[in-house]
């Protein structure tokens, strides 16, 4: 297929996973473009946005987002960007298209959502065009955000620099289930890493550097979490608890209904209660995970249950054909 010829051929979709950070460590802000240094354990989770493609039809002059109850001007919308960037980089000259989202992850959570349905985007087009190649979405992704990288690829990933400097980690070979606890509030990304620099330190080069090659060690033959606690730790928790104290409730709800470990994802507010004892088979560390959602069904938001998943969940396909 030509650039000249290129067309959307029939219904695309994709699934676009959730993101949770098992240890996030954050630096100073880089002089260049203000963005913190970080080291982090990227996983994506079973929680996911679904996101098709298909032509916008007759009489549509632009490319358009259907997104039922989340309302994002165009221009400032993450999963438009990256087909405007999927397009401007390819020559890639389909007619208008239409992009519909079914969101399940919630917004500004934490959770990487709007970064989760960017990388779907990209990964879409690459799908319906014939067009691209996995390096060119990485460097798409790149410009479009820190979590962005990441998430073309979902599984698990060590990161660094601002999450543009990516290792690939094995899956967990043991189980490893988790407890998503909304928490009924939105956090702004940058006040979250402003009041954390002015709670703390941030970490200095050598830190990080020493943080990322402790994740490396602790993960890298496929176990679930790391021995030490100590590097599930999230340099933003406490910022985040700060801005919204419910964020403290939360956590106190995860600790009571059984996890081993809680801990906010990101820069929050979502918190996540992690299951996993040692010799537990995944389904063994499911139930669990299960059981404590359903002693805090009454609970709002929701809770929700999440395992691990690989890039084979979130493959693009084509619906029907053209």
């Amino acid at each position: 297929m030509s650039v000249t010829d290129a067309r959307l051929l029939g219904v695309h979709r994709a699934l676009a996973p959730a993101k949770v950070n098992l240890g996030l460590f954050v630096g100073s802000p880089r002089v260049a473009d203000g963005k913190h240094e970080l080291v982090s354990v990227m996983q994506s989770i079973s929680l996911a946005d679904e996101l098709t493609l298909e032509s916008a039809g007759e009489g549509a002059e632009h490319d358009e987002l259907h997104c039922p109850g989340v309302e994002v001007a165009p221009q400032e919308n993450l999963a438009l960007a990256a087909l405007r960037a999927f397009r401007e980089s390819t020559g890639w000259n389909a007619p208008p298209l239409r992009l519909r989202v079914v969101k399940r992850i919630p917004v500004a959570a934490g959770l990487g959502g709007g970064s989760a349905d960017a990388a779907a985007v990209l990964r879409l087009a690459r799908h319906a065009s014939g067009l691209g190649d996995e390096r060119l979405l990485r460097t798409l992704a790149r410009a479009l955000g820190a979590d962005v990288p990441a998430q073309i690829e979902p599984g698990r990933w060590l990161a660094a620099g601002v999450g543009e400097r990516l290792q690939r980690l094995s899956p967990a070979r043991t189980g490893l289930a988790l407890l998503v606890l909304p928490v009924a509030a939105e956090l702004p990304t940058a006040a979250v890493y402003k009041r954390a620099d002015l709670l703390a330190e941030p970490r200095t080069p050598g830190e990080l550097q020493e943080l990322w090659l402790a994740l490396r060690a602790a993960l890298e033959r496929g176990a679930a979490l790391p021995a030490q606690a100590c590097l599930l730790h999230n340099d933003l928790q406490r910022a985040a608890v700060s801005l919204c104290p419910q964020i403290s409730g939360a956590l106190a709800e995860a600790r009571g209904a059984g996890a081993e470990l809680t801990l906010v994802s990101g820069s929050g507010p979502t918190v996540v209660g992690l299951f996993a004892r040692a010799g537990e088979s995944p389904e063994e560390c499911l139930t669990r995970a299960r059981q404590a959602a359903a002693e805090l069904a009454d609970r709002t938001p929701a809770p929700l249950c999440a395992t691990p998943v690989d890039a084979a969940f979130a493959r693009a396909l084509t619906l029907e054909a053209g």
